[in-house]
């Protein structure tokens, strides 16, 4: 039984939550958030992966990159620095926001599954969006404002003159997040996230880019279009870094070699080496700030 799941015996689902493949109506990823003490670097490496800065938060130092239907928050903000996943010095995912049907909703189920609440203070003109723990003491962000009307309208001010909705490069899109794993740990977080999200395992057979480690897991979706994978990796044997954490983000390019060398000319460097180079499967960036990677993986987005 994994640890991150107590208190299982609980009633029947709402009858809101009836689609048992989907209990949560999860719809894609609706934003990944960076915590940094150099925001603006963080910021510059993101501008080179064709990302645009479009929002400011309008209390604290947020600021909302995008492009395509991409979002990336990068977090400055001194407060949240403090403690848990965002203690570093450099570049850490400290969220995912989940796209969810109902988000109150979604945020009570999983909390009557065993997951860890996280309690948010809103501020004056802020939303209080639910969330709870994940790995290495990142949050996982419930959202159902993400159509007409999103949570970027209420938190954020659209910075002047800037299109708030540029372009994908490459038809960049999101197709799954990374995350290490202690050893031996596989079993409990796979449990996690299919008791919590209904996440479901790939078979061993089918991989997808050219990092083809660990346990892959695929989402549900409202849409096929949204579904995301995740990627479970444990330690190499005699390894000492065995922290558990989200350490990148993939995207999907329909064409990888075009999507690389788009990048290129705007000055992103890929690894290429024997062990992992460009090729039409795939692709990884180098390591930016001592921790940032993007992997591209062939995706034709539906």
């Amino acid at each position: 039984m994994s640890d991150f799941l107590v208190n299982t015996n609980r009633e029947p689902l709402q009858a809101s939550f009836s689609d048992a493949a989907n209990p949560l109506g999860l719809d894609g990823i609706e934003f990944i958030e960076y915590a940094t003490p150099k925001p603006q670097a963080l910021g510059q490496v993101l501008e080179m992966m064709g990302f645009k800065p479009v929002a400011r938060h309008r209390s604290r130092e947020v600021q909302l990159y995008r492009q395509g239907d991409l979002n990336i928050v990068v977090n400055g903000n001194p407060s949240d620095l403090k403690g848990g996943a965002n203690a570093s010095d450099v570049p850490t995912i400290s969220a995912i926001a989940l796209r969810v049907r109902d988000a109150r909703a979604a945020y009570q189920y999983v909390l009557e599954r065993g997951a860890w609440e996280v309690t948010t203070h809103a501020q004056v003109m802020e939303l209080n969006i639910p969330a709870i723990h994940g790995a290495g003491g990142s949050r996982i962000y419930f959202v159902d404002r993400y159509k007409e009307f999103s949570i970027y309208d209420v938190d954020f001010i659209p910075i002047p003159s800037v299109e708030q909705k540029p372009a994908a490069t490459a038809g960049l899109h999101f197709f799954g997040v990374v995350q290490y794993i202690g050893p031996e740990r596989s079993n409990d977080w796979i449990e996690f996230y299919s008791a919590l999200f209904g996440l479901s395992l790939i078979p061993d057979e089918e991989r997808f880019g050219i990092m083809p480690k660990g346990t892959l897991l695929r989402s549900p979706a409202l849409d096929a279009a949204n579904r995301f994978m995740l990627q479970l990796i444990e330690p190499e044997v005699n390894v000492i870094d065995a922290d558990e954490r989200l350490q990148r983000i993939g995207l999907g390019v329909p064409d990888v070699l075009a999507a690389v060398a788009a990048l290129r000319k705007l000055g992103v460097e890929f690894v290429e080496t024997q062990a992992a180079h460009t090729e039409s499967r795939g692709a990884i960036t180098k390591t930016y700030l001592g921790s940032v990677v993007f992997e591209l993986v062939h995706s034709e987005k539906a």
